[in-house]
């Protein structure tokens, strides 16, 4: 809705929607399924689109995949740790949360009172709420080999990394649910600024969807899928 109103008000739009295609929870899937990662990711990937061309949404102009944009993320790790505010330990590569004195502006969080981030690996982080721009390779999991060691992208930086490759070091807006203010587009804003990049203007942020009074959720076991919600609708007409 938001890109069809700016472009019938007149302005040019660059519709970017990325795709995660490894973290933990394609890992956690694929090894209970007995399936390869990559099958996974593309499995949740074809599902999503089907669903959006369903509901008549338009396609995005630009749909990068995480994987495919290993160079970029090692180019941003790179240019954080000169610039002080990243180190490799153990575990991967960690951003130095207290390096970036911003950090919390989006949500208002305050270093003081947050936990500590729910890394897979976190062994050698200097502050137990520093996160993970890289994750060292477990045995078992893909990886793409770096100058600090194999490993896998973390989730916040790939996507700095890829919206500077196809938005620029700066953008307008930045979309996504509630959930996730914080940490993922706070931790989005730190390591893009702390890169010497702008990032995004404006924030929008949409609600979480409701059932009989409870937030919708995988936990909840109460998800709605836009094909049995197609099949409901359109068996009520």
């Amino acid at each position: 809705i938001l890109v069809r109103w700016l472009q019938a008000s007149g302005y040019d739009v660059t519709f970017c929607r990325n795709v995660t295609d490894i973290d933990d929870k394609i890992l956690q899937v694929a090894e209970r399924e007995g399936v390869p990662w990559w099958a996974v990711a593309e499995r949740n990937l074809r599902a999503f689109t089907h669903a959006y061309e369903a509901l008549g949404c338009s396609p995005p102009q630009v749909e990068p995949r995480a994987t495919g944009h290993v160079p970029e993320m090692i180019a941003m790790i790179r240019r954080l740790i000169e610039r002080e505010h990243a180190y490799p330990g153990e575990g991967g590569v960690y951003f130095d949360v207290h390096s970036y004195p911003g950090y919390g502006e989006l949500s208002g969080q305050r270093l003081d009172q947050m936990r500590p981030a729910d890394d897979v690996n976190e062994a050698g982080k200097r502050d137990p709420r520093d996160f993970a721009l890289w994750k060292a390779a477990r045995p078992g999991e893909p990886s793409w080999e770096t100058p600090w060691g194999a490993g896998r992208p973390g989730w916040h930086l790939e996507c700095s990394a890829m919206s500077r490759e196809y938005l620029g070091e700066s953008f307008d807006i930045h979309g996504g649910g509630l959930d996730l203010v914080f940490p993922h587009h706070e931790n989005e804003i730190a390591q893009s600024k702390a890169a010497g990049y702008e990032f995004a203007r404006y924030w929008l942020h949409n609600g979480l969807v409701g059932v009989a009074g409870e937030k919708m959720s995988k936990s909840l076991g109460n998800s709605l899928l836009v094909g049995e919600m197609l099949d409901k609708v359109r068996a009520a007409e």
